[in-house]
């Protein structure tokens, strides 16, 4: 019987014991891990979540993000994050609590941040969109954000052209005000330096055409949806240069780009009749509709405004375009085009490249 009795003490001593440490475990999952920075300084990584608490502790330990992942998976599943993990690519950091941590791999515990990319040559509409897919802000208020003209350009028509493409780190549900100022602010800070270093072409662009920084910032959007590869944009800036100094080229002064009608389509859908049915297709009638103000092909000059948010590239090309006699070109494949001098030379090309494929 005394054996018994101990037997059973030592069974209770064991199981309060046990009941001790676990409590103590919870506590410290609770209480002090959440608040325990991660080792390594804050390095963004992206992490693409694998859709469970194992896999992503695993994941997270192996990139560095926390140096036992098993007990960061413990505490996700503790506090019922594990069942509430994001899906898709998110962005992630070195040197985060865990607390924090959890707020970007879980929804419903704070705003976390969001990578997203702003390709060159994307409008307003576009980054409108991809900003709202990655739940920074809604297309709405983005575009509300754009309409009117930035500072220091009070002809511009909208903020396009002065969202400068790039990588950006928001939050979920920024301000589109917010955003709209951070990318503007970039475009002036990546652009000055360019600006300042072709100083004198600019000053030739200003004497022989009137061009401020808005023209060139004009006429690199165009260039910059007209070139689909990198090495043609100098030549095709030089091509539309000659188009707006030439008294030869007819009609007179008009680009003729194709992008400009779209942009007018898309801009101002409700300004021009022939863009009712638009759906990603120029027609011969947008073609000859001069109700629509950015069609190059009826308007002479440079359209209203910028019709994309160019890159460096492209506004180095307008200050530093090819010199050549070239007045037309017509695409031939490959995104490459083919450029003629004159109309006739022009027209052959046409005939060996497009007519030939009816």
């Amino acid at each position: 019987m005394a054996r018994r009795k101990r037997g059973l003490r030592g069974a209770t001593a064991l199981l309060l014991l046990t009941v001790t440490a676990a409590v103590a475990a919870v506590a410290w999952l609770l209480l002090l891990y959440p608040s325990r920075p991660m080792p390594g300084s804050r390095r963004g990584v992206t992490v693409a979540m694998p859709g469970d608490v194992t896999r992503l502790a695993g994941e997270l330990e192996a990139r560095g993000i926390v140096d036992q992942g098993w007990i960061f998976g413990a505490y996700l599943r503790l506090t019922g994050a594990g069942s509430r993990l994001r899906s898709g690519d998110v962005l992630l950091s070195t040197g985060l609590t865990p607390q924090e941590l959890r707020a970007r791999v879980a929804e419903g515990y704070g705003r976390v941040p969001v990578r997203v990319v702003i390709p060159e040559g994307f409008t307003r509409f576009d980054v409108a969109r991809r900003l709202a897919a990655r739940g920074v802000c809604t297309e709405e208020s983005f575009l509300g954000a754009t309409a009117g003209a930035p500072p220091g350009a009070p002809d511009a028509p909208s903020y396009e052209g002065y969202l400068f493409p790039d990588t950006y780190d928001f939050e979920e549900g920024t301000a589109a005000a917010t955003v709209v100022e951070r990318m503007a602010a970039n475009w002036t800070r990546r652009t000055d330096p360019l600006f300042d270093e072709h100083a004198a072409a600019l000053a030739t662009l200003s004497e022989d055409l009137g061009f401020t920084r808005h023209e060139v910032l004009v006429l690199a959007s165009v260039v910059e949806k007209e070139a689909a590869v990198a090495v043609e944009r100098p030549t095709i800036a030089g091509v539309f240069l000659n188009r707006l100094r030439s008294q030869e080229f007819r009609p007179l002064h008009r680009l003729q780009a194709d992008p400009t009608v779209s942009y007018g389509c898309v801009a101002e859908p409700s300004g021009a009749p022939s863009c009712a049915s638009y759906g990603g297709r120029i027609t011969r009638a947008m073609l000859q509709d001069s109700a629509n103000r950015y069609n190059t092909y009826r308007h002479g000059g440079l359209p209203p405004g910028p019709i994309c948010n160019p890159g460096l590239p492209a506004l180095r090309a307008v200050l530093d375009p090819e010199v050549h006699d070239y007045l037309y070109f017509v695409a031939r494949g490959g995104g490459r085009h083919a450029f003629s001098e004159g109309l006739d030379t022009h027209n052959e090309a046409v005939d060996r490249y497009l007519r030939s494929d009816d």
